[in-house]
């Protein structure tokens, strides 16, 4: 079309030989319109669109602890569905399973979740379980050239994975409803973006994977991490009651309090342990506790905070003088503060303080999700780091390790955006009883084991919380032994440390085989 215009306003010019000039700049200025808009119209239908329902399968070999084994790589999209049958979401996922692998009613399927709520997959997926690490030195940090590598740890040799970004994280989007047209904000909130509108249509899409995959006999398993806990814990209830679907175990990583209460004197104690932990590793704490070593040190502070720093912050303002500055005393030894610092803030000292207050004297901030890393503030002064140290550092890394190896070794090109953190908020976070909700779950299912794992410089969901927690899911006791709790020195994502990446996934492996049922053996008490 450009062409015959072209031609034309040529011809003219060709006749007007005596206003050749003044033509040809109105040849150009309708070229120029004419081109605009014809690539307008050209690439109309090049926008970025979300494949509702589409897979693409590739084919790999690795070597897990000695062990040389094919698996696939099957990235795509699957739908949510309302309940006419109609598209109202496509979550992306990834699944590994191994192919030499002939019956796998045996063969146990790991469902794994990130949480935020917000956060995809990215951080397990090519951080922990799965067959590529992060390029990362042995402690954690970016290196580069950004990318993965093989992960020697994978817990892959014993259990297929699939790794699910709900609606908005990684590639997964909210969909147009039949009329062409986007539900509102609070329509999507009502659909997905809250603890209990989160957990149901995850057991929906959960089902339909399994179905299509062919995985009903095997035995299966749940992993979240961080609001990842809350999700599975909820899961585990939601697929038991809703799809008749039993799980053998559910694995919590950093967990939150899944809805169970930790407020008032046992939320500001139970921080001690941490405080203490993050202390040693900078080596902040007075000779005689940074002598010991984190194993033998930790379990006296626990005690402290169970049998004195608890009744004391229960006291409140009527605890008496010569008590409150005991307490402060003994604080400020664990923690690394001054006496000074733990009286002025009446011996409850929040979490953004101590992060500011530790390395002061250095000019130093330590990190929240890992208080292993250090930060530079704009000011000394201050009684909170200006930014997460750890947290700049790993989107360092992740993010251009994930679409590299999405797009250029399991092959899935999209132009849409890989959210590293969606948009979810506002989140409700009402009537949250994932707590309760595993711990019925697991009365209901003699099957069903839980394991936690927690870092213990994780400043975010400290491990003692996590202790916390699991000593609050079964009031009556009768489950302790199918309840375990592991530590990493580490913090919120304790694999990225090369020593615990490997102590961790071994911790995995060991619980699943544990919780495999012999043969013969009934769900039964």
């Amino acid at each position: 079309m450009i062409f015959v215009i072209i031609c034309y306003l040529e011809s003219i010019v060709k006749i007007i030989n005596g206003k050749v000039m003044k033509i040809f700049k109105s040849i150009s200025s309708i070229v120029l319109v004419v081109s605009v808009s014809l690539s307008s119209i050209v690439f109309a239908d090049n926008s970025r669109k979300l494949a509702v329902d589409e897979k693409q399968t590739t084919q790999h070999s690795t070597k897990v602890n000695g062990e040389k084994f094919k698996y696939s790589a099957t990235t795509g999209t699957q739908p949510v569905w309302d309940k006419e049958g109609n598209p109202t979401a496509s979550l992306f996922y990834t699944y590994y399973q191994r192919t030499d692998i002939k019956d796998n009613s045996k063969r146990p399927l790991l469902i794994s979740f990130n949480g935020g709520p917000g956060s995809a997959s990215v951080w397990m997926h090519v951080a922990y379980t799965g067959p590529k690490v992060l390029n990362v030195d042995d402690e954690g940090y970016p290196l580069q050239p950004y990318g993965v590598k093989t992960n020697p740890y994978s817990i892959l040799d014993v259990a297929d994975i699939v790794f699910v970004n709900p609606v908005n994280t990684g590639y997964s989007r909210v969909l147009p409803n039949k009329e062409g047209k986007m539900p509102s904000r609070e329509e999507q909130k009502k659909m997905f973006f809250g603890v209990n509108a989160d957990v149901k249509y995850l057991a929906d899409w959960i089902t339909t994977f399994v179905s299509r995959n062919n995985r009903w006999r095997s035995p299966k398993y749940l992993i979240g991490e961080s609001y990842g806990t809350t999700r599975v814990s909820g899961l585990s209830l939601e697929l038991q009651q809703r799809q008749w679907m039993y799980i053998n175990g559910v694995i919590l990583v950093s967990p939150t309090d899944i809805g169970i209460k930790r407020e008032g004197p046992v939320k500001a104690a139970n921080r001690l342990p941490y405080f203490a932990a993050a202390a040693w590793h900078h080596k902040a704490l007075p000779a005689q506790y940074q002598s010991k070593d984190l194993d033998e040190l930790l379990p006296e502070i626990e005690t402290f905070t169970l049998n004195e720093y608890i009744p004391a912050l229960a006291k409140g303002g009527f605890i008496s003088s010569d008590e409150k500055q005991k307490i402060a005393e003994q604080v400020a030894l664990y923690s690394g503060l001054s006496v000074e610092a733990v009286l002025a803030n009446n011996l409850d000292v929040n979490n953004r303080f101590f992060w500011k207050e530790l390395l002061r004297s250095r000019k130093q901030t330590i990190g929240r999700l890992d208080s292993r890393y250090l930060g530079i503030d704009k000011k000394v002064a201050g009684s909170s780091p200006d930014y997460n140290a750890e947290l700049t550092s790993w989107l360092h890394s992740f993010t251009p390790a994930i679409n590299y190896y999405l797009r250029e070794e399991l092959n899935y090109k999209t132009d849409i955006k890989y959210n590293m953190f969606g948009s979810v908020h506002p989140w409700d976070r009402s009537n949250n009883n994932t707590g309760e909700n595993l711990r019925l779950a697991m009365a209901q299912n003699p099957y069903l084991n839980v394991m936690i794992q927690s870092g213990y410089y994780d400043g975010a969901t400290n491990y003692f919380d996590a202790k916390y927690t699991m000593w609050q899911l079964d009031p009556s006791g009768q489950m302790r032994e199918r309840l375990s709790f592991k530590g990493y020195r580490s913090g919120h994502m304790m694999y990225l440390r090369h020593e615990d990446l490997q102590l961790a996934n071994q911790d995995i492996r060991h619980f699943i085989k544990k919780t495999l049922p012999a043969k013969g053996q009934a769900a039964k008490y």
